[in-house]
């Protein structure tokens, strides 16, 4: 078992290794995708949506529902590879720390 000077070291360096990875998350950006690439929404590792291009061929005046699934469809992929990204990323800065039972990061 640690003592708690280990424990607190363990902590502040994994304080450093968040606030990196913190930063390079931001840069992060992953594109979700849907109706076929009819629809790409690109988000940042902040989960702000950066871009999003709709192919002028699924615009139909008289169906703009399936044009609004579509569209939330492709945020919600780029949002999952974004999450994906974030747990690889919080596991690395980990390194090894123990969390007490129930507790998890980011907090």
């Amino acid at each position: 078992m640690l003592n708690i000077g280990q424990m607190m070291k363990q902590v502040k360096d994994m304080q450093g290794k968040m606030t990196s990875m913190q930063a390079k998350l931001a840069e992060t950006q992953r594109t979700g995708q849907a109706g076929g690439d009819a629809v790409l929404a690109t988000m940042n590792g902040k989960g702000e949506l950066l871009k999003l291009k709709i192919d002028p061929k699924l615009v139909d005046p008289s169906d703009v529902e399936m044009l609004e699934d579509t569209i939330i469809a492709a945020c919600r992929d780029a949002k999952a590879q974004i999450d994906a990204v974030i747990a690889g990323e919080t596991e690395k800065a980990m390194g090894g720390v123990q969390l007490p039972a129930g507790m998890s990061l980011p907090f």
